[in-house]
């Protein structure tokens, strides 16, 4: 968690909207609504955890955010530059690189490990000869603790947290300040998650680097996180600090997250009352009316059928989307 965070937002997402079109046959489409309206900030050196079940849009916002899917709609604003064009993208990327969650498939397995970490030199030209190349890939594999004898070697003669370091050296490549993390450490061995973890915040100190931290383990994104926010069927429903949503979540469903967390202290452990979630996660195809989690609420009223509740400012840096949210806390 870097300390030399300030104030002023890097990234700005204002009602951003991704639907992708589904056959339903007979040439008729369906929207399904990945990303539905959603709205957040993240500060310069900060990291932002993002998490959720699976299937709750996560992957999604991380990706449109980057352009790798269209938006929708909505706005993307980065360092005050709304990204709109084609240039504007491709300056943007420039900046903005994303790891990914699966090391095994996210690299190119007819490529050494020196090309693909080089792939965003070549792309961008950002080398004057082959030197330069190579001294800018071993410097990259050193930031994330590989050797230089791994150069020429392929991805699969790695394990996979190796393979994880290939594709965090890669990400660096063009010196980005703000990186989305999409699951990078869930196809992971428990003993290696920590190391990618801890090397994670070592490079935000070293480099200046802003994160958006995509996750479904909750323990893994308070390690890292300075705030953290909660989604829910492409919904945002709660956002605020990391240790806040830990002590105090508001949102029914955050409340249910976080009462599933594994307590390592036996005595607390004991005393935490989980909550258990009845039902499924309804198909984003069809979504509920009004508020998205109501028909697995315990607290659902009327008016969370008929209208989706504004996600608002209940207290000082800590957003809630729900109609009750003050009589129930």
């Amino acid at each position: 968690m870097s300390e030399k965070q300030n104030n002023s937002p890097l990234v700005e997402v204002r009602n951003l909207k991704k639907y992708f079109d589904i056959n339903t046959g007979m040439f008729k489409t369906r929207p399904l609504k990945a990303v539905d309206d959603v709205s957040f900030t993240i500060n310069r050196g900060e990291t932002l955890g993002l998490v959720g079940e699976s299937g709750c849009g996560k992957t999604t916002v991380g990706r449109t955010l980057l352009h790798l899917y269209t938006p929708t709609s909505g706005d993307i604003v980065y360092d005050g530059h709304e990204i709109k064009t084609k240039a504007d993208i491709n300056e943007f990327r420039k900046k903005a690189t994303m790891v990914f969650q699966d090391p095994y498939s996210s690299l190119n397995p007819r490529m050494t490990v020196s090309d693909i970490i080089a792939e965003p030199l070549d792309i961008h030209k950002m080398y004057q000869n082959e030197e330069e190349r190579r001294a800018r890939v071993l410097e990259l594999m050193e930031h994330v603790g590989l050797n230089s004898e791994h150069a020429s070697r392929y991805a699969h003669e790695f394990s996979g947290g190796q393979r994880q370091r290939i594709g965090i050296a890669r990400s660096l490549a063009v010196d980005p300040e703000f990186i989305v993390c999409d699951e990078p450490v869930s196809a992971l061995d428990v003993s290696i998650q920590a190391q990618v973890i801890n090397m994670f915040g070592e490079l935000q100190e070293k480099l200046g680097l802003t994160y958006l931290f995509i996750a479904h383990d909750l323990l893994v994104v308070r390690h890292i996180s300075n705030r953290i926010a909660v989604m829910y069927l492409g919904k945002m429903v709660e956002l605020t600090d990391a240790a806040e949503i830990y002590e105090r979540p508001l949102h029914p469903y955050s409340k249910a997250l976080m009462s599933a967390v594994p307590m390592p202290d036996p005595k607390i452990a004991r005393e935490n009352q989980r909550i258990p979630l009845s039902g499924d996660i309804p198909s984003p195809l069809n979504a509920p009316s009004g508020c998205p989690f109501r028909t697995r609420c315990a607290h659902a009223c009327e008016r969370c059928a008929e209208e989706m509740p504004e996600f608002r400012e209940i207290e000082k840096g800590h957003f809630v989307a729900c109609h009750r949210v003050e009589e129930l806390n």
